[in-house]
């Protein structure tokens, strides 16, 4: 096989807006693509279900993971700081066929997330207005989440100064609800006024406590998804002031910051409402996918809009920093032959990778109005199935810094940490937690749409997701484009970074191709 590789001469790199982003402005677009209102209205009742009073250290225990694949992002980009990120490291690493299916896979988790996002920005739209539909898949529900895809869409589309501007705002809004919310929670605890006021117990941080393992295991793969987002940080390297230094320095800082907002709201959410299975317990299955609008008005009383506000402000901020990562790493694709030529199209004003955006936004629409016209049931069972895309890729990403720098392991014990031996637990433990899921996932009463084709439903979301990726690859290999890809050519280890020399200039688009 040939890998003689294409030097491509590029000063201008992509053509992407370089030199737009400081650690404040990566930090706070990481911070707003984990979402982390929404995160934790879609996942903290489901966390207590699984494991009732262990929710506190199971989000511990799911930054674990998190934190050891950071380190492989960063060291990674300090090496390689390409907008395809996963795509790039892993075909670099492994060749063309994993790292092709690393960039799908996340794409894959991508699309299905904006569909809920739309989804919950929808809801909690007309729960402001006042209005509640018996339907959740109602016409107005559905009409309302495509316009927020549209309009997000079109933010991403117009540049990443002006999404950055944004989400400093939405962010800001967010972080005060939760601090309300916290504040609000505690007082009432400690007057007595709670719910359910139940005494904060050192065994909510008892790794040892958990009584089933296999609702262990569902906790730590829900609580991925609450993190998962820091890595939109990465995928703007190429946007980034100093790419080497501040992506990887903004997604540690981002990690870090979510793991006390989660720990510390679960907690106040605990001694508020208790783990019970009445009321406003969280322990409660009616109250698992809406905690908040389930307690807004008995928490604040005619404050009790705040909380769907800060709902709305997250599910709306989400959708337009997932479309960012998503959009790059198909860009990168586009550029390496990996996709159509057409993908690596950067518009001439914005720099901003216009034609992959709109893909973006048409694909997310019609997955979001095909799932919900299926069955509501389906789109929640997507949620629950997007851990093993994010568990996948995130492994993918772990193993390829372990592969790419096994020259220089034993050269410090720095490298030997930091370049092998914390991405692989990270990896390792994200197999097993994506290989057990998956088996979980087999059971017909894991989920709510019950069997498809013989097996649980989530089982075949998730897992057919991943394998449209391979029908999808195999199909491209046989394009004519594709050849130089799959051989090996336009990116292996020797491919040139594709950065520009100044990072502080704006860049050219590009007119040629590989």
């Amino acid at each position: 096989m040939s890998t003689t590789p294409i030097h491509l001469e590029r000063p201008d790199g992509k053509g992407l807006a370089s030199g737009t982003l400081g650690l404040w402005g990566s930090t706070v677009i990481g911070l707003a693509s984990t979402a982390p209102v929404y995160s934790l209205v879609a996942t903290l009742g489901y966390v207590v279900l699984a494991v009732g009073g262990q929710a506190p250290i199971a989000f511990i225990i799911a930054f674990i993971p998190m934190l050891l694949i950071a380190f492989a992002y960063r060291e990674l980009n300090n090496a390689v700081p390409d907008c395809g990120t996963t795509f790039t490291w892993a075909t670099k690493a492994f060749g063309p066929w994993v790292g092709w299916m690393g960039g799908w896979g996340v794409a894959v988790a991508g699309m299905i997330v904006l569909a809920n996002l739309a989804q919950i920005a929808s809801v909690y739209f007309w729960a402001l207005l006042g209005q509640e539909f018996d339907e959740p898949n109602d016409w107005r529900i559905v009409l309302v989440a495509v316009a927020f895809i549209a309009a997000m869409t079109w933010v991403s589309w117009r540049g990443v100064e002006i999404g950055e501007r944004i989400q400093n705002v939405l962010l800001a809004i967010q972080y005060l609800a939760l601090i309300v919310f916290v504040i609000a929670a505690l007082t009432q605890f400690f007057a007595g006024n709670a719910p359910n006021p139940t005494p904060f117990d050192w065994e909510w941080l008892n790794p040892f406590a958990f009584g089933e393992w296999g609702g262990f295991v569902e906790a730590i793969l829900l609580a991925l998804f609450i993190y998962w987002g820091w890595d939109t940080c990465l995928a703007l390297n190429e946007e980034t002031k100093d790419p080497k230094r501040i992506p990887g320095l903004a997604a540690l800082l981002t990690c870090v910051l979510l793991l006390v907002t989660y720990v510390t709201v679960t907690i106040a959410a605990m001694m508020y409402a208790g783990i019970g299975e009445d009321g406003t317990g969280l322990g409660n299955e009616a109250n698992a996918d809406d905690f908040f609008l389930g307690i807004r008005d008995g928490l604040l009383g005619p404050w009790g809009w705040l909380l769907v506000v800060a709902v709305l402000i997250s599910a709306v901020s989400s959708t337009q920093t997932t479309i960012l990562p998503t959009a790059r790493g198909t860009l990168a694709m586009g550029v390496y032959r990996a996709l159509p030529a057409k993908f690596k199209d950067v518009h001439p004003r914005y720099k901003t990778p216009s034609f992959s955006t709109l893909v973006m936004g048409v694909v997310a629409t019609v997955y979001y109005v095909v799932m919900t016209s299926l069955s509501d049931a389906i789109l929640q069972d997507t949620i629950l199935s997007l851990g093993l895309a994010i568990a996948f890729y995130y492994a993918i990403t772990g193993y390829a810094c372990v592969w790419y720098f096994r020259h220089d392991r034993f050269r410090s014990g720095r490298d030997f940490v930091y370049k092998g031996l914390l991405p692989l637990l990270g990896a390792l433990m994200l197999t097993y937690a994506f290989v057990q899921s998956a088996i979980d996932m087999l059971d017909p009463d894991y989920g709510y749409s019950g069997t498809l084709l013989g097996v649980g439903s989530t089982f075949v979301v998730g897992i057919g997701a991943l394998g449209i990726g391979v029908v999808l690859m195999v199909i491209w290999f046989t394009f004519p484009r594709a050849k130089r890809f799959f051989r090996g050519e336009s990116l292996n280890r020797e491919t040139p970074v594709m950065v520009p020399d100044d990072t502080t200039s704006a860049t050219r688009s590009i007119d040629g191709g590989i």
